[in-house]
């Protein structure tokens, strides 16, 4: 169980997922979509994929192209919660883990990047891409 005095909700890592929705609700894919493309997200700054309407997508990171196809919900969700479980080398952001980090702007401190709904809609979106 993985959850903190920043109110975070509490989650169980099963494997290689986090199998269980943070909100218990599914995500809103369209919401998922417009919050992965806005750079402010840090995203599409390093992945790019199918959008073709937007310009200089990243090439640092596996392109989202057919996510859906190569991970489970609970893999995406595991990834965006915390890609460092995965990876201790990884420069991918925790987007929703606050202690631990190190070098963390001040914007950022003892809050998580993203909300447990923000996760579950690019969650949604991202399960949706398929090759």
């Amino acid at each position: 169980m993985a959850a903190n005095a920043q109110g975070l909700r509490p989650y169980d890592v099963v494997g290689d997922a986090i199998p269980q929705s943070l909100t218990g609700n599914p995500g809103d894919a369209a919401r998922g979509r417009a919050l992965l493309l806005e750079r402010s997200s840090t995203c599409i700054l390093c992945h790019s994929g199918p959008f073709p309407e937007t310009r200089f997508q990243g090439d640092l990171a596996p392109s989202l192209a057919g996510a859906g196809s190569r991970w489970s919900q609970g893999q995406l969700r595991l990834r965006l919660v915390d890609a460092s479980r995965l990876n201790a080398a990884t420069i991918m952001p925790s987007y929703y883990r606050v202690e631990g980090l190190v070098r963390v702007g001040p914007a950022w401190r003892s809050k998580p990047i993203l909300s447990a709904e923000q996760i579950e809609d690019m969650v949604a979106y991202l399960a949706g891409l398929h090759e």
